[in-house]
């Protein structure tokens, strides 16, 4: 059987420079955990507008649609802020992921215990956090139509419309609730049902996936915006979080705060399974693209490598070698290593990108 195949799509700014630690770590597994992937590489963003004159070619659309799952850097950039909407580098990462169907976006929120005191929170609030916010990623107030800005009575109108099918709101809440069961059978599903009608049909239809399919899981609703509250407020109050495309940007990042560093934290993105039974996926560092530090090391490479943690678990079903790869950056984090974002001005000398990459490495041959 042929080797299960990746595109690693680096794109722009600190991107190439966390990918680099995650391809040293793929190499690992091949070499010592018979754990061997079929590595290919391409462009998005910027970089893939420099070349080609737009952010995701064809060819490369047609590469992520036939492997089993796309790794993904960041993309975008100040020095493409002038360009038109439609070539914008977020639009190549926005086709992937409309054209790929991933409809199911997971985004963790967990705060190791050698980093609580970092959170802006206090420790004993953050402590132990282990959430998991699951968000509609491919319809809502991003794709809907109509959208646009005109004029109206001589004055500029700007329209974006929130639209969610029955059947679209049905599948997300399914891996949701799939992903609970998995957990601790506890799911918060969050909308605006108070003033919006598409919020009234995502509850209407979550309620009714529940009661016919998942009454072992203990479903709650919340207002997305006394969800932002509470999870500032008392966060481990959840496990599974279930809400749309815009709240869920809005709600993912706040969670994502939480943990301390937006360098910590991974992200993957599903969709329906493919012939050979695994998800169409891609995963990503929740992290931008940070121009001002690309090509100085300082980037933090944890969130990318814990990005591909997550695609041994989800894509490869390799849930024991994600553990371990995990466990080694819980262990590296607990004997002191820091990049600079994990650091005060006081605390010392950071790790460069690639000594993180040396530390977890070393941390990995230590737990054969």
């Amino acid at each position: 059987m042929s080797n299960p195949s990746l595109l690693i799509l680096a794109g722009d700014g600190i991107g190439p420079e966390v990918m680099d630690e995650v391809k040293r770590i793929i190499t690992w597994f091949g070499d010592n955990r018979d754990l061997a992937f079929d590595v290919s590489e391409d462009l998005v963003g910027g970089v893939a507008y420099d070349k080609h004159g737009t952010p995701l070619t064809d060819e490369t659309m047609a590469k992520a649609q036939a492997v089993d799952a796309v790794l993904l850097g960041a993309v975008g950039g100040p020095k493409y802020d002038a360009l038109d909407f439609s070539v914008k580098p977020e639009r190549g990462l926005l086709r992937l992921r409309k054209e790929m169907d991933l409809f199911a976006n997971l985004r963790p929120a967990q705060c190791f215990d050698a980093l609580a005191d970092f959170s802006s929170l206090k420790k004993d609030i953050v402590a132990g956090l282990d959430i998991m916010i699951v968000r509609e990623l491919t319809s809502g107030v991003y794709f809907g139509e109509p959208r646009g800005i005109h004029m109206e009575n001589n004055m500029r109108v700007g329209i974006n419309t929130q639209r969610y099918t029955e059947a679209e709101i049905e599948r997300v809440a399914r891996a949701a609730f799939d992903l609970a069961r998995k957990r601790s059978k506890k799911l918060c599903s969050m909308e605006k049902a108070n003033v919006m009608e598409s919020g009234i049909l995502w509850r209407d239809v979550v309620t009714e996936v529940h009661e016919a399919d998942y009454q072992d899981i203990a479903l709650s609703h919340m207002y997305a915006d006394n969800g932002a509250m509470q999870l500032v407020r008392a966060p481990k109050q959840f496990d599974v979080i279930l809400t749309d495309n815009l709240f869920g940007d809005i709600l993912s990042d706040c969670a994502a705060m939480l943990t301390g560093s937006l360098g910590m934290l991974p992200s993957a993105s599903l969709g329906v399974p493919m012939a050979n039974g695994r998800p169409k996926a891609m995963y990503e560092p929740v992290h931008g693209s940070a121009p001002d530090i690309a090509g100085q090391g300082k980037a933090n490479p944890i969130a990318c490598i814990l990005s591909f943690a997550m695609a041994l678990r989800y894509s490869f079903d390799q849930g024991a070698e994600a553990d371990r790869l995990e466990a080694a950056i819980e262990k590296v984090l607990a004997d002191g290593a820091r990049t600079a974002d994990l650091m005060g001005p006081e605390d010392g000398t950071p790790l460069s990108t690639v000594q993180m990459g040396d530390v977890i490495l070393a941390a990995l041959d230590a737990s054969l």
